[in-house]
């Protein structure tokens, strides 16, 4: 038996995820005044994504309780596309966008932080709000794929719905520089045309190498338990 039942550990997390955006967003920073404001972000947008994510999970954890023995067909079937839902939510947002923001933010920031989060921000924004934002991220979407099997969508469509956000993403991104004349991240000032397009390309692809990897990750986590069960 788990020490801490899944569902406590859920509305933990969304507490947390509430908590961080609450905290976040009380920051007068000036970028938060500019054009897009946080939503310009693609940390904002993570931490948007998991807290209704989370949120779906306890509401789907919720309904799972109030219509266990009922025997009410159509409270079933709202149950099931909830849990759809949820399943998709992790497949194609929740899992490759959270793992990307982790990923790329600490590794632009080990090579040089100015280019991703300069200095000057930790003026702003305290020690364990950045890791709030940027670092607990997979520990809790890692728990949340090995307490609950989630059911992905077929690759075809979970694959095009991650390009479509990350083409969004990236279209916003040159949208936000076309009006302000101003990149949303300073590494993108310092590098040219054809390597800004470079990189689009790239967090594209790894986007979706991101998103296979949760499949084969969800696939092992509960491949391995069946088996062990079995034996």
């Amino acid at each position: 038996m788990a020490l801490v039942p899944c569902q406590v550990l859920r509305v933990a997390i969304l507490l947390s995820y509430c908590s961080i955006l609450c905290n976040y967003k009380a920051i007068e920073m000036p970028s938060h005044q500019t054009y897009g404001g946080s939503w310009k972000f693609l940390t904002f947008i993570d931490l948007v994504i998991q807290a209704v994510f989370f949120g779906i999970c306890v509401l789907t954890d919720l309904s799972s309780l109030l219509t266990r023995g009922s025997g009410n067909q159509e409270q079933e079937r709202q149950l099931k596309k909830l849990i759809s839902l949820r399943d998709w939510m992790l497949a194609v947002l929740a899992f490759p966008v959270g793992v990307f923001v982790v990923a790329v933010f600490w590794i632009i920031y080990a090579y040089d932080r100015e280019m991703i989060y300069p200095k000057l921000l930790d003026n702003f924004i305290p020690g364990w709000l950045n890791h709030g934002m940027h670092t607990t991220v997979l520990p809790f979407i890692l728990i949340e794929m090995r307490t609950s099997h989630h059911e992905y969508p077929s690759r075809r469509s979970g694959l095009s719905a991650i390009c479509t956000f990350s083409v969004g993403y990236i279209l916003w991104v040159c949208w936000v520089h076309h009006v302000t004349g101003m990149w949303v991240y300073p590494f993108l000032e310092h590098i040219g045309p054809g390597a800004r397009i470079l990189f689009f390309g790239s967090t594209t692809i790894l986007m979706n190498f991101l998103y296979l990897l949760g499949e084969v990750l969800n696939s092992y986590i509960w491949d391995t338990q069946r088996t062990a069960k079995l034996k």
